[in-house]
């Protein structure tokens, strides 16, 4: 039985309220690696539309996260007549595991993952997360541990990300939430895409994604569909597709699409860094050379 995972954002015993249906989704991502690009796209998959009947934060909330009282989520999902897809940033090994259910994760290369997260954290509203927090959950559990270091220049908020020998869950804990999912990876119900094939062959992803859910959409359709998940238009529809924009979380709600783009890491490295990282990572995929590969580069999967 494995324990519950809870922490400041986030409380994995929420799930214990849900009332599965068979079909439902679960986008289940570490933070920064293409969470909001895959609700985009399995939005347009399931309305065969760019259009939204309500925010995205609305339609596919982050039901584990801690800002939102759980009953409101829980009624918001069980009004919902199409098919459900929720989001998580839990691990495998703590997302409920239930027969009809596909389970979605997404990778990206770490480095640049840690140079987003800089940029995502400067983005937050503190003051409104705290408040929202506190109204949903109370703050009775907290102390001032629960609040990270944010101060330093980007590298050194780089370096404490990757969390050597500091005991940061940055990095590791990244690295082990997909390693839950890369173990279960031949699971017929269990869906690994990665930021960079997305990047490389969007409608051949989605044509992948739409035939491992079981949705039948010629790859024209999906061509047609496409668009709407780029970048640029995610940005410019932020309003309705930016998580927590309804929290008013954001100081700059565009601003949480900020780039999207691999490689942002290599202006941030000096010599000897890539040395330094290469250590860090090594230990923490022990030795595991295809989990590595693919934690930075990603695969192209097979597409109709």
């Amino acid at each position: 039985m494995v324990e519950p995972e809870k922490n400041f954002l986030y409380d994995s015993s929420r799930w214990d309220q849900f009332d599965w249906r068979d079909g439902d989704i679960v986008i289940a991502p570490p933070g920064k690696c293409g969470t909001t690009w895959t609700q985009r796209i399995v939005s347009l998959l399931i309305f065969d539309s760019p259009d939204l009947y309500a925010p995205m934060a609305t339609i596919s909330p982050w039901l584990d996260m801690n800002t939102r009282k759980v009953d409101g989520v829980l009624a918001d999902l069980d009004a919902q007549s199409h098919r459900r897809f929720v989001k998580s940033h839990l691990d495998f090994d703590h997302l409920p595991k239930q027969d009809g259910v596909t389970y979605i994760t997404v990778g990206r290369d770490p480095r640049d993952v840690g140079v987003s997260w800089i940029h995502h954290i400067d983005n937050v509203d503190m003051e409104v997360l705290f408040a929202e927090r506190i109204a949903s959950v109370g703050a009775d559990d907290l102390d001032a541990n629960d609040v990270p270091d944010f101060g330093g220049t980007e590298e050194e908020r780089f370096w404490r990300w990757v969390g050597e020998g500091e005991g940061m869950d940055g990095l590791a804990g990244m690295v082990n939430q997909l390693k839950t999912f890369w173990d279960h990876r031949d699971d017929p119900n269990v869906v690994m895409l990665h930021y960079a094939d997305l990047q490389r062959d969007l409608v051949g992803q989605m044509v992948y994604l739409a035939d491992r859910l079981g949705i039948q959409r010629s790859r024209a359709r999906l061509a047609e569909l496409a668009p709407h998940a780029t970048f640029d238009e995610m940005k410019a529809s932020a309003e309705s597709t930016a998580p927590n924009a309804d929290l008013h979380l954001w100081k700059d709600t565009s601003g949480f699409f900020r780039s999207g783009t691999t490689g942002q890491w290599q202006d941030l490295f000096g010599e000897g860094d890539l040395p330094r990282y290469e250590k860090r990572i090594g230990e923490l995929t022990a030795g595991d050379a295809d989990f590595a590969d693919w934690l930075h580069r990603g695969t192209q999967q097979p597409s109709a």
